[in-house]
């Protein structure tokens, strides 16, 4: 085919053609889609749009990045970045991301940080301080930063108290509330725990056993031998046996080898 290759292009026809010849049963699930929307015709690849004003100079780009895309950056991103290393946590909160009809962010007034359709997030520091970095003379990152960060801490601050005065006063009604999700976390931890404990000692016992069985123990031996030596009646009995078959003087001995000189 040379030095090209056109078969991706002719994907729609060569599936056409299997289907007529009944090499096919069913048509893939892309078919109408490639066929409404034909693939480019065109073999050059053209260079992408750049985003950044390239810089002058000697130096050009190397060939194998020039049709990578551009990162496109925006101005929010290094105050998201700061906010997010400073308050990780935050990350944890659960966010509501679903949006109507898309227009959320032209309903919002960055002019105060609390927003009537929005709830209060690490978001609204951000966008806060950019507001403020856009519409206030004279202020610096850092200074919006700090006021950005005061009004959202006296926010959540009372959202605190509020949502403690709701749960006294449904107590002092007659309302009754589980144990929280610490508490949840935590006796999940203990059983764990507990479960790991059980199962380690059945380990170090087990290992005990077979270092046991590996080694005898000579001090057992010892005690035997103590307690045999210790009973004159045993000693006794046993030497009278033995005597027994030993061959008096000048008498040879029964079944055993007899040597001469």
């Amino acid at each position: 085919m040379g030095r090209y290759d056109f078969r991706p292009l002719r994907v729609h026809q060569t599936t056409t053609r299997l289907l007529n010849a009944g090499a096919i049963s069913s048509l893939p699930p892309w078919y109408n889609v490639v066929g409404s929307i034909v693939p480019a015709q065109t073999l050059v690849r053209t260079q992408p749009v750049p985003h950044h004003v390239p810089r002058k100079g000697p130096k050009t780009k190397k060939a194998s990045k020039l049709f990578r895309p551009q990162e496109i950056g925006y101005e929010e991103d290094m105050l998201r970045k700061e906010f997010f290393k400073d308050h990780p946590w935050e990350l944890a909160r659960p966010r509501l991301i679903i949006e109507d009809d898309g227009k959320d962010s032209q309903k919002t007034d960055w002019a105060q940080i609390q927003q009537k359709e929005k709830a209060l997030t690490g978001e609204s520091v951000v966008q806060r301080q950019l507001w403020l970095l856009n519409n206030v003379p004279h202020i610096t990152k850092s200074q919006a930063y700090d006021q950005a960060r005061k009004e959202f801490y006296d926010l959540r601050l009372q959202e605190d108290i509020e949502r403690r005065v709701a749960r006294e006063e449904a107590m002092s009604t007659g309302a009754y509330f589980g144990p929280s999700h610490i508490e949840i976390g935590m006796g999940l931890e203990d059983k764990e725990f507990e479960r790991w404990k059980e199962w380690a000692s059945k380990e170090v016992e087990m290992l005990e056993q077979r270092v046991a069985a590996l080694y005898t123990d000579p001090v057992v031996e010892d005690t035997e031998d103590t307690a045999l030596d210790a009973d004159p009646a045993v000693e006794e009995a046993a030497t009278e046996e033995v005597s027994d078959q030993i061959p008096a003087q000048g008498q040879s001995a029964l079944g055993g080898a007899k040597f001469t000189h």
